[in-house]
């Protein structure tokens, strides 16, 4: 007990954090910059918000599923065991659980959607994102198609990363570049947070957390509070709340405990980005 004690005050504390878009089966995952989150960093809600583990790979002969990825399962459990409540939003990529939802076992809870309330009293609606994705719902084909596509550039990107680290450079996101580029990807983008905003208004919540679209950011639209956690196969982010109902970002460096982390504060206006 005195050891466990020990070990949780040499790790960063919050009041909530956010994963999602982890992609567990993937050879996209970063799992081991997601492992070294984990283990400095401690919480008395964990939002699992969809992707977590990939499906569709799994269903698949293209799955990838080394130890570390075991690794991954085993620190939620340990997250569990040390009384963090821990919320799995389903998404499309695991869809499959939402056969299960909703499902409570311990400390442990499966669902849909959830409502998030802050430090502050503000009540954020928490759900993967997918359901406001046009081609998501009504087009799957082309969804996978797209899937494979992005698990292309992925592992294109996999490969420039391992040459810019041999020759001492830090680790740049080819995939993310393009999504920031393409005019078609940033005006999906802004169709996106725009639609489950406008959901979120029609609700009457202050904000909504979401993933899906793997682009990281916390912005206001037209009064709703956006916040959006990002991923673990390009940016490598977590959404987090401290206890005062602040929000940042927090963006996990490459480098082992990536103390140049960069962090976004809540509240914070960001231009919607233009090709």
């Amino acid at each position: 007990m005195v050891v466990s004690t020990q070990l949780d005050q040499t790790k960063q504390h919050y009041r909530t954090i956010f994963l999602s878009d982890i992609h567990l089966g993937t050879k996209g995952c970063q799992v081991d910059r997601l492992l070294d989150f984990l283990k400095q960093h401690s919480c008395d809600e964990l939002y699992l918000v969809g992707d977590i583990i990939d499906g569709w790979r799994m269903s698949s002969s293209m799955v990838y599923w080394l130890q570390a990825h075991n690794n991954v399962l085993r620190r939620f459990l340990t997250y569990m065991k040390r009384d963090t409540k821990v919320i799995y939003i389903t998404g499309n990529h695991d869809e499959f659980m939402r056969d299960h939802s909703p499902l409570e076992i311990g400390n442990l809870k499966i669902v849909d959607e959830a409502v998030h309330t802050t430090a502050k009293g503000e009540q954020f609606l928490v759900v993967h994102g997918d359901q406001f994705d046009v081609i998501t719902r009504y087009h799957r084909w082309v969804a996978w198609l797209g899937d494979i596509g992005y698990t292309i550039l992925l592992e294109l990107n996999r490969h420039l990363n391992k040459a810019r680290h041999k020759f001492g450079y830090g680790y740049w996101s080819l995939s993310a570049y393009i999504k920031h580029k393409v005019k078609r990807a940033v005006s999906y983008i802004g169709d996106f947070e725009e639609a489950v905003s406008h959901q979120c208004r029609k609700q009457d919540y202050d904000g909504v957390i979401c993933g899906h679209i793997h682009h990281a950011e916390i912005r206001d639209i037209e009064g709703v509070t956006y916040m959006n956690c990002g991923d673990w196969v390009e940016s490598c982010t977590a959404l987090v709340e401290d206890n005062t109902g602040e929000f940042q970002i927090i963006h996990w460096g490459a480098q082992g405990n990536a103390t140049e982390s960069n962090i976004v504060e809540l509240p914070v206006e960001i231009d919607r980005l233009s090709a």
